[in-house]
């Protein structure tokens, strides 16, 4: 039998897997979607700037979407530089795949997006400018809410198959929203992504790892090489609470990649530039295995 028809087999039997058989799938297609995402992308997408209704106000986002039919909807959480070109490309990539893609402005409650140039943005003198607005949707219970709102927003557009489950994905702080999105929607949310998400692991009691037990989705936390090296007892946590909840989820770091690694205009640290496009590909295609897997 042919490596092909091995991996329509193994799609064939998603809904029945378990949490080896989906993490041995995720490495394969994985592979296979990093290598043929161009090919793939073939889609045409419409892109609307659109504001969502939220408990606290009026969130001003992007919907983006493949001009013809329905599909996944999926939920893009932003780093803490918030919606700007570089996600709206992301969301473009991800509709020409057959998606149905939702990035908000997680910062609605302050300011509208984008506020602030992260090419530019230094880690030395600017931090001042971010903190309070990553606070905003940090807050207790305020990407819960923002979370169901927007999942009610994906729902009641026709270009989302109802039929289908969830996605949502998140870069830097954006990881731990995925986490408590999941969490918060368990019935609606089919895959979770987390890039080089900060804050994972905590010693408080409402760490998002200690969610595990509330989600139903398969996970995906891939963790850049400092990130793994300032807490390297996280991804061991991670590990013992998805998997003492059951939870199919893989736990992986990227021994040659820096937090931030898969945001295109992220700015250079030290001197070098942050964004790694060979190990961001590598994610890509993670990403990809994951909805295809998960997206039932």
């Amino acid at each position: 039998m042919t490596e092909d028809n091995n991996n329509t087999k193994k799609d064939s039997q998603a809904a029945e897997i378990g949490r080896r058989d989906f993490v041995a799938l995720s490495v394969a297609a994985g592979v296979a979607a990093t290598a043929g995402s161009a090919e793939a992308a073939g889609l045409e997408v419409d892109e609307t700037d659109v504001m969502v209704k939220t408990p606290d106000g009026m969130c001003d986002a992007a919907f983006i979407h493949p001009k013809k039919g329905s599909h996944p909807g999926v939920l893009i959480w932003p780093d803490a530089f918030g919606l700007r070109p570089s996600l709206r490309a992301m969301g473009r990539r991800l509709a020409a795949e057959g998606y149905s893609v939702l990035i908000p402005n997680p910062f609605y409650r302050l300011t509208k997006a984008p506020f602030t140039d992260a090419s530019t943005f230094n880690f030395a003198t600017d931090m001042g400018k971010i903190q309070p607005l990553m606070a905003s949707v940090g807050a207790p219970g305020n990407a819960e809410k923002d979370a169901i709102a927007y999942v009610a927003f994906l729902d009641a557009q026709k270009q989302v198959n109802t039929h289908k489950k969830i996605g949502t994905q998140g870069y830097c702080m954006g990881g731990p929203l995925v986490v408590k999105t999941a969490a918060a929607l368990p019935n609606r949310i089919g895959a979770g992504g987390s890039f080089h998400g900060g804050g994972l692991v905590t010693d408080k009691p409402d760490s998002p790892h200690l969610l595990a037990s509330k989600i139903k989705a398969h996970m995906y936390f891939g963790i850049a090489s400092n990130d793994d090296m300032k807490q390297p007892d996280a991804k061991d946590k991670l590990k013992e609470s998805f998997g003492a909840a059951h939870v199919p989820a893989e736990i992986e770091v990227y021994s040659q990649a820096q937090h931030g690694w898969c945001i295109s205009d992220m700015p250079q640290q030290n001197g070098a530039p942050i964004f790694n496009k060979a190990d961001a590909e590598r994610a890509w295609g993670k990403l990809l295995a994951l909805y295809k897997t998960a997206l039932a």
